[in-house]
């Protein structure tokens, strides 16, 4: 077995001493094998003999998302093109998309890792791993499906779509794992009580959902409708991919970073200065075993906390508290910062309220305006017009509350906003849009 299960437990001091290690050979490798990094760390006037502690880690450069598209498309690597066993990239949606390679040994690490996820999720040898992520370039589907089969868990390989058919299998196959989007999760959920199958009577018992940020409310919806416990699992295109970190099973209070291959920071979003353990920042991550694709200082833009207290597991790895956000999807309306987990949240706290929303963001002249809209539960929507406009009424009170920012909340038919079949678009930000 490949796992490193071992390391989870490490007192920290041993676990510092291989970080620091880890780290030094890193620096090393990118400053004689990445164009970018040699001549970043040049002007910074920092050698790789400089680092000498994990705090020496703050000398080196910072890695930006924009940086990694200039050296499009292989200008990042750090090992000959015949070393690379595998291409992935994230989606592109902004830009050219970020290239990534994996040397064997990285597929081998990603799979070991990954298979830790599953370890602290509950999942053993002889479980079974309804798939749902989507495969291709995307890391989602094919870095689940290689966890699973590392670990020896049986893994069937659905990816996204089709989702009366993901019911179908969900109910013949028998899988004791489901993992997928969160929202891509409540979209099974609904399909099936369509379908009069009641997911909380399977043999489900766990599901494993990322790629997207999502709030406590959510895990309690989850939680509720298909039976199972809902965890947090962690990862980045950048970075490698899910599998960096996820919740145990046994905590469900933040997600341990697996700190034997990443050291993680939490820094000022504006500054970039070093914050204490539990203050919110973003997250930066320093990639430490990775041979194709080493990431220095990678400014992930999640915002998040850091909390190094012990948890019931006994992991003494790092935990990180949920992702609030990512700084690049955070609205400013009025002077006020908004993340759509925020609204998410008082959505629903609202039982009347059907979890499938989306907000739009407009401009009238100088002034930015927000539109919340959200689903009725079929209860809801048989009330009529009247109550649901009272229902809306404190919708919009609860966020001036909570938030600090007036809103409109628009409530609309049951099945009127748009199902996700990954990645839900939760924002539509009509200032970005070009005027004809």
């Amino acid at each position: 077995m490949i796992f490193d299960v071992d390391n989870e437990t490490l007192p920290r001091e041993e676990l510092e001493a291989l970080q620091l290690f880890r780290l030094q050979t890193t620096v090393a490798r990118c400053y004689e094998s990445v164009k970018f990094y040699r001549e970043a760390m040049d002007e910074l006037e920092v050698k790789p003999h400089h680092i000498q502690k994990l705090a020496d880690v703050r000398l080196l450069p910072f890695t930006k998302k924009d940086q990694l598209r200039d050296n499009y498309p292989f200008g990042m690597f750090a090992v000959p093109f015949d070393q690379v066993l595998r291409v992935q990239a994230s989606s592109g949606t902004s830009g050219k998309p970020v290239v990534v390679g994996y040397t064997r040994r990285d597929v081998n690490n990603w799979g070991a890792l990954g298979a830790r996820c599953l370890g602290a999720a509950g999942l053993a040898p002889g479980d079974r791993l309804h798939n749902a992520y989507g495969y291709g370039l995307f890391t989602g589907g094919l870095g689940l499906h290689g966890a699973a089969e590392t670990m020896g868990v049986t893994v069937i390989p659905l990816s996204g779509g089709q989702t009366q058919k993901q019911v179908m299998l969900l109910n013949d196959l028998t899988p004791t794992a489901l993992s997928c989007t969160p929202s891509y999760a409540l979209n099974i959920a609904e399909e099936a009580e369509k379908l009069g199958i009641d997911i909380r009577k399977l043999p489900l018992k766990v599901g494993i959902f990322g790629a997207e940020p999502w709030s406590e409310e959510m895990r309690y919806e989850l939680e509720s409708r298909m039976g199972i416990d809902a965890l947090d699992i962690y990862g980045l295109t950048e970075i490698m991919g899910p599998g960096v970190g996820i919740e145990c099973l046994e905590g469900k209070k933040g997600l341990h970073l697996w700190e034997d291959h990443f050291l993680v920071e939490c820094v000022d979003i504006d500054t970039g200065e070093p914050l204490p353990p539990g203050a919110q920042g973003e997250i930066v991550i320093t990639s430490l075993t990775k041979e194709a694709f080493p990431m220095l200082r990678f400014r992930t833009r999640d915002i998040s906390t850091l909390d190094p207290t012990p948890c019931k597991c006994g992991r003494t790895h790092v935990r990180m508290r949920r992702v609030t956000g990512r700084s690049d999807d955070m609205l400013i309306i009025r002077g006020v910062n908004v993340f759509p987990t925020q609204v998410e949240a008082i959505l629903m706290r609202t039982e009347t309220l059907s979890p499938f929303y989306q907000i739009e963001v407009f401009r009238d002249g100088f002034m930015d305006s927000l539109r919340v809209n959200v689903e009725a539960s079929p209860p809801l929507y048989a009330k009529g017009q009247d109550y649901m406009n009272r229902v809306a009424a404190k919708a919009q009170k609860d966020i001036k509350d909570f938030i600090g920012i007036s809103c409109e909340v628009k409530i609309h038919p049951t099945g009127s906003v748009e199902r996700s079949m990954g990645k839900a678009v939760r924002v539509l930000d009509h200032r970005k849009e070009k005027k004809s």
